[in-house]
């Protein structure tokens, strides 16, 4: 535990950012698991609908340095490719 007022109030400002972060990360992994289900289901309009959704809260979140732009680009791109693999399929 930290002895001094701003050392006291570093923690405070750390424990706050942290929450904020983490509501972004899992509202991210419960879209990105929405959009998996869709795809698995074979549901080709939720999954473009989810996709676009996705693709929203990576960019976002690269945005806020919750993750590295190159982490949020790779991942929608094998999102956009497994819903084209889907698309083809039909």
């Amino acid at each position: 535990m930290p002895q001094r007022k701003s050392g006291i109030k570093e923690l405070r400002k750390t424990r706050k950012r942290r929450m904020h972060n983490l509501d972004i990360k899992t509202d991210l992994k419960k879209t990105i698991k929405q959009f998996l289900t869709s795809v698995n289901d074979k549901n080709t309009s939720d999954a473009q609908a989810n996709l676009k959704l996705v693709q929203k809260k990576l960019d976002k979140a690269a945005k806020r340095n919750i993750l590295h732009d190159n982490t949020a680009s790779r991942r929608k791109s094998r999102f956009s490719k497994l819903l084209n693999t889907v698309v083809s399929d039909k």
